[in-house]
């Protein structure tokens, strides 16, 4: 998902004060004391063989097209586990 230049410039422009929370909870005490901490999986350097019209498909993408390919590696990996 992308925004545009201009969305995002507008966003900025509005400062903390003018955001309107009135839909989310608070967190109260209890929330925090049953929080854990949750560190993201490392990522492993490998070298992997795939097609060429495979990796000029995801370059065609932009820029972070390893991380995308990770997640479709990653989708596949969850159902295999289930």
């Amino acid at each position: 998902m992308s925004i545009s230049d201009k969305r995002l410039n507008g966003l900025a422009a509005h400062g903390d004060t003018q955001i309107d929370y009135s839909d989310i909870p608070e967190l109260g005490d209890d929330f925090w004391k049953n929080a854990v901490l949750v560190e993201p999986e490392g990522t492993q350097q490998v070298t992997l063989r795939v097609k060429k019209s495979v990796l000029e498909a995801y370059k065609a993408t932009g820029k972070v097209y390893q991380t995308r390919m990770n997640a479709v590696l990653e989708s596949f990996a969850r159902t295999l586990a289930k």
